[in-house]
This record gives C-alpha cells, structure tokens and sequence, in this order.
C-alpha cells in the first residue's frame, strides 16, 4: 500500500461566519438556532433540506477571536466520534454535520465544517485533513487514508482516537513531573522576594534607633533586602528575557533546540522521565501507523515527528535510514545508543515472531507505566524537599529579623 502524501494544491482559505437563524419546523412549530458557514446561500440550502422555513437569518461574527482554541482533546473527540457515525452506517457528509452540530466549541465546529466544504468538493477524508497539518498531524491523515483503502475507516479512526488518548495522557504526566516542582519554588521564591522588598524594611527602620550592632544573620538579611530593593526590576527583566531568548532560539536554531534537549536528558531524575516518555510516545506512534498498514519507512517517518525530543528525532531519522537501508529495525535501534536494551530485545523479539506491533504495544505499555511510577516517586520525594526549602526561605528570613528583639529582650 503506498502511503506516500500526494502532492496538493494550497487551497483558498474561505471565510467562515457564524449565522443565527430563526424559522419554523415541519409541524409549524418555532426553532433557532446558529450555522458556521461561508455565505448566507449555504445556510438556506442546509436548512431548506431539514425542511425549515426560514423566518431570518442575521450573520454575527467571523471565525477569529473569542471561537476558543482547538486543543489535542478536541480532536481526539471528534475521530471517535466520527469513528461512531461511520460504525452505525452514517456516510461521511452526513456523519460531519451530525458531529459538528454536538461539538460546543465554536472553533472546532468551523473546523469540521471546513472539512465537510472540502469532502463536498470531491476531495476524500485524508486529503481534507491533511489541508489542516496544525490540527490534524501525518499519523490522522495516514490512518485515515488507509482506513479509505481498505474500507475499515471507523476502525481507523477509533484507532486513532485511542492513540491521542494514551500519548495525551503520557504527555500530562511529564507535565506533571516538570511543572509541580517548579512551580512551588517559584512561588517560595517569589515570597521571599516580598518579604525581603516590602517587610524587612520595616524592620530596618526600626531596628536604626536600637544604637547597638545588629547580629551577623540579621545584617545579612538587610544587605539582601538592599540588594533586592535596588536591583528586583532587572532580576525579573533578566528571569523574562532569559527564558524568551532560550524558547526564541529553540524555535530558530535546530542546532540549539538539539543542545537543549539534550541537556534535559541528562538531568537527574527528570531526564530520566523525558527519556522514558521519548521511547513510550515513539514505540506507540510505531505501533499504530505499522499495524494500520503503513509501511515501515513511512511509520518511522511519523514516529519522527512525535517522539516529543529532538535527541530522539536524530536517532530514529538514523534508524529510517537504516532500515531503508536493508537493516532490521532492532539492530538499527541498537545502533543509535539511545534506546533501553529491553525495548531492543522486545523489538527483536516482534520482528521474529512476525507481531511487531503487538510487541511495540506492550514497549509502551511499559514504558508509560514507568514514567507514571517517576513521576509518582519524584513527587513523593520532591514534597518534604519542597518544605524544607520553603520553611529555610521564610523561616529564616523571620528569625534573621526577629534576632535582634529576642537579644534586646535578654539585655534588659
């Protein structure tokens, strides 16, 4: 089966409105509602074929701001739901209008029916999908295609939908483990950027009329406070500018984004769950395009795409080309150093069994698996850690201004 992406003309991006319309239904009665399309002749003929007398039909506003924004979860809902319509018998045209009248997202209903506009026009499901490459990736559009040539679409389409759901899932997890940590020292450091800008100047005023010298931890404290009190505008300024200048390099320099990945992985414990996520997001991308049909090169080709690091993305490139190449894909990942043995083994293990989807299924069950216990063990870990920062942060700050009272005290 060749899955290799036909060469297509850029479409005319059409302007979709939104439409309110009233009228009366079959039995005379009352209905309303809202239709996305490009002109006012399309919402006629789409209600004049549900045999509704339209009253009024007044345009609102244009797919832009305020329609929501289309995320990985939505698109997931929308193949299972398309997967559902197509199982019950429903054809396609039909199937999009159905689904597109359930979704509440205004700007996923727009989408859906820039596709049904496009399978209307004589273009078939994949070639419609692959019009929209910032919603719907190489993988959709692959597993739809063949869907289309064997006749199995609602399978493929479950498929798929099952797929975002597993990496989507993998994908918060990781979140997780960067995100949890980071922001509960963020939010110690920034009270004590406050404690020592805003409350430890009061002190300092106070303590001037004490006329005796100030203990070591409390001086200290003050010369903190100084510096922070001079300079917390340009540390912020700096913080910003620092992570704008990494996130812009990253997107301009691959050189750059591969340094920085790289340097992720080798972080303790974290690089440990980015790796592990890596192999799990690439051994089920595998899985699914392969066991779909696609052939090997295109799958690795796709598998490229969504192994989430670049590190990772260097390695299976080599592992395509080897396996054009004539080698085994086993062998080709052994090559490349970056994979865990036992995903090589088991990966040998499927190639000679004639199941290697069903053997990448299970590298990523495993694989999935262990990043939830890392993730769960680093947060576990990172929580009495996290306390004993905060409570070194702020409980010393408060002793360090206290000092000098309790010292006074003991004097009188």
């Amino acid at each position: 089966m060749n899955m290799a992406t036909k060469p297509m003309q850029k479409p005319q991006k059409i302007k979709l409105y939104r439409w309110r319309w009233t009228g009366k239904g079959p039995q005379g009665r009352k209905v309303s509602g809202e239709v996305i399309a490009a002109r006012r002749s399309e919402v006629e003929h789409e209600l004049a074929g549900q045999r509704i007398m339209v009253n009024r039909i007044r345009r609102k506003s244009g797919i832009g701001g305020g329609m929501g924004k289309i995320k990985p979860r939505d698109i997931m809902l929308f193949a299972r739901q398309m997967a559902t319509m197509i199982r019950a018998g429903i054809p396609v045209l039909q199937a999009f209008q159905v689904v597109a009248e359930s979704l509440k997202k205004p700007a996923m209903r727009a989408l859906v029916q820039e596709l049904m506009n496009d399978v209307s026009s004589g273009s078939s499901f994949s070639e419609a999908l692959r019009r929209h490459p910032l919603h719907f990736d190489r993988l959709f559009a692959n597993m739809v295609e063949a869907g289309e040539q064997s006749g199995s679409l609602d399978n493929m389409l479950e498929r798929v939908a099952s797929y975002k759901e597993k990496i989507e899932s993998l994908k918060s997890r990781v979140k997780k483990a960067l995100w949890y940590p980071a922001a509960v020292i963020s939010v110690g450091f920034a009270v004590t950027a406050l404690l020592l800008v805003k409350v430890v100047p009061q002190f300092e005023s106070m303590f001037q009329g004490f006329g005796a010298e100030l203990p070591a931890m409390t001086q200290m404290t003050i010369a903190l406070s100084e510096f922070a009190q001079a300079y917390w505008l340009w540390g912020v300024i700096g913080v910003v500018a620092a992570v704008w200048l990494v996130r812009a390099g990253m997107r301009r320099s691959e050189l750059f984004a591969y340094r920085m990945h790289a340097l992720a992985l080798r972080l303790p414990v974290l690089g440990d769950i980015l790796d592990k996520s890596s192999v799990a997001r690439y051994s089920r991308t595998l899985a699914t395009t392969f066991g779909a049909g696609v052939p090997l090169i295109e799958a690795l080709q796709t598998a490229e795409g969504a192994s989430g690091n670049k590190v990772y993305e260097r390695a299976i490139a080599q592992i395509r080309e080897d396996v054009a190449a004539g080698q085994q894909l086993h062998f080709s990942m052994r090559l490349t150093e970056k994979f865990p043995a036992l995903a090589v083994q088991m990966v040998g293990i499927g190639e000679e069994a004639g199941s290697l989807d069903a053997m990448l299924n299970r590298v990523a069950d495993y694989y999935e698996e262990e990043v939830d216990n890392k993730v769960d063990t680093l947060t576990s870990l990172l929580e009495p850690l996290i306390i004993v920062v905060l409570g070194v942060l702020v409980g010393g700050l408060v002793v360090s201004m206290y000092l000098p009272i309790f010292e006074l005290g003991s004097v009188m």
